[in-house]
C-alpha cells in the first residue's frame, strides 16, 4: 500500500464522536484527509428523531469509498441516547430475571426496528459482563444477569436478533467488566481473577456472541494481571490478539472503548493508545469527544507509527480488511432514499407494541 494510499484509508480505523446536531465542518474536513471509520452519536447530537434520521443519512454519506457506521449506544436503562418519543427501555437486568428468551428476542427486534428508522447501523450491544459484583458501580443494571449462563443465553438471543433485523451488534466489555469497583471512565479498575475463573464465567457469554455471529466486540479498559501484568487489555497483544482472536477464535471486528476514558487516558496519550491498540489486535478504536485535532493527531500517529515500522503495516491491512467485510455484510445496499421523517417517523418509534414490551421488561424491576 502506498504511503498515500495508506493515509486516505486510515481513518476507516475511526469511530468519532463530535458535537452538535449536525455534521460540523472539522469532521468533513477530517473525512476528507483520512476518509473514516464512523461516527458515534451521543445525546448531545439528538434533538428529535427527525433530525437524528437527517444527521445519520448526512453521516453514513461523508466517504465516498465505504459508508460510515452510524453507531450509538442504546442499551436500555441509565446507557440510552435516543429518549422519548423513541421507546425509553428499562435496564437489561430486568431480561435476566425474567428468563424469558423470547421476551429478549422481542426487545431486540423492536430496538432494531427504531435504530433503522433513524439510519443507525450499529449498535453497542448487548452488555455481555456478567453481574458478578453488586457494588460495580458502571455496569450494575446493564448487564442481564448474575450467572454466566443466562448472560450468554440472552445475549446470543440479542445478537442473533438485532443482526437478523439488519443492525450490526456489539458485545462488550471482553475480558469482562462484571467484577470490578472502580469506573473506568475515571480510573483503571483491577480484575483479580485467575484465567480459570475467567474462562469458566467471564469469557462464557463472549464465546455465546461468537456462536451467534456477533459482528463486533468491544474491548473493556481493566487490568488483568493474571492476563498481562503490564498493559490494560485494550492496549494488550496478549488480550486481544491471543485470547479473543485466537483462543476464542472471533473472526470479526473488535473495537476499542473509548480511548480519551481516563482508565487509559491518564496513563497513555490517545494517539498513543490508537497506535498500541491497532498492534495489540484491535480493528477500529473510538475517540468520542468532539475534539477532531485529538482524533486527526491518532491518526498522524498511527500512519508515522507504519511509516516508522512500530506498527506492521500487515497488521493495519487486516483491520481495514475485517472493516470491510463487516461494512459489506451490514451496509451492502447503496446508501438508499432519504429516511422517513415526518408522520411516517413517529408511526416507527414509540410504537404501541413496542410500549406493551417495556412494560413487560419493566414488571422484572
Amino acid at each position: 500500500m502506498s504511503p498515500n494510499a495508506l493515509r486516505r484509508r486510515i481513518g476507516q480505523l475511526l469511530i468519532v464522536g463530535f458535537n452538535g446536531h449536525q455534521v460540523p465542518p472539522e469532521l468533513r474536513s477530517l473525512v476528507r484527509q483520512f476518509s473514516l471509520g464512523g461516527v458515534i452519536l451521543f445525546a448531545r447530537n439528538v434533538a428529535d428523531p427527525d433530525q437524528v434520521a437527517e444527521l445519520s443519512y448526512e453521516a453514513s454519506r461523508l466517504a465516498a469509498d465505504l459508508p460510515l457506521w452510524v453507531s450509538i449506544d442504546q442499551e436500555g436503562g441509565r446507557v440510552a441516547r435516543l429518549k422519548a418519543p423513541f421507546t425509553e427501555w428499562p435496564p437489561m437486568i430486568t431480561l435476566g430475571r425474567s428468563g424469558d428468551q423470547r421476551l429478549a428476542e422481542r426487545f431486540a427486534r423492536a430496538l432494531a426496528s427504531e435504530l433503522k428508522a433513524v439510519g443507525v447501523t450499529l449498535d453497542y450491544a448487548p452488555v455481555l459482563d456478567v453481574h458478578t459484583n453488586p457494588k460495580n458501580p458502571v455496569i450494575g443494571d446493564r448487564a442481564l444477569a448474575e450467572q454466566a449462563a443466562d448472560v450468554a443465553r440472552l445475549g446470543g438471543a440479542i445478537v442473533r436478533t438485532l443482526q437478523a433485523e439488519g443492525i450490526a451488534a456489539c458485545g462488550k466489555h471482553f475480558p469482562g467488566h462484571g467484577d470490578t469497583s472502580t469506573d473506568s471512565h475515571h480510573e483503571l479498575p483491577l480484575v483479580e481473577h485467575p484465567p480459570e475463573r475467567l474462562r469458566e464465567t467471564e469469557f462464557v457469554p463472549f464465546k455465546a456472541a461468537i456462536e451467534a455471529g456477533v459482528a463486533t466486540i468491544m474491548t473493556a479498559h481493566v487490568f488483568v494481571p493474571s492476563l498481562d501484568d503490564t498493559r490494560p487489555a485494550t492496549l494488550s497483544r496478549r488480550i486481544v490478539g491471543d485470547i479473543l482472536r485466537g483462543e476464542l477464535g472471533f473472526d470479526g471486528v473488535i473495537l476499542s472503548d473509548d480511548l480519551e476514558m481516563k482508565a487509559v487516558a491518564n496513563e497513555y496519550p490517545v494517539p498513543r493508545a490508537a497506535v498500541m491498540a491497532i498492534e495489540a489486535g484491535c480493528d477500529g478504536v473510538l475517540v468520542c469527544s468532539g475534539d477532531h485535532d485529538t482524533q486527526a493527531a491518532a491518526l498522524e500517529e498511527i500512519v508515522h507509527a507504519v511509516e516508522d515500522e512500530r506498527l506492521r503495516l500487515s497488521r493495519v491491512e487486516d483491520a481495514l480488511k475485517r472493516q470491510q467485510r463487516a461494512k459489506e455484510r451490514f451496509l451492502a445496499a447503496p446508501v438508499g432514499p432519504r429516511p422517513l421523517g415526518g408522520r411516517q417517523l413517529r408511526a416507527a418509534i414509540g410504537r404501541d407494541e413496542h410500549q406493551a414490551i417495556a412494560r413487560e421488561m419493566a414488571r422484572y424491576l
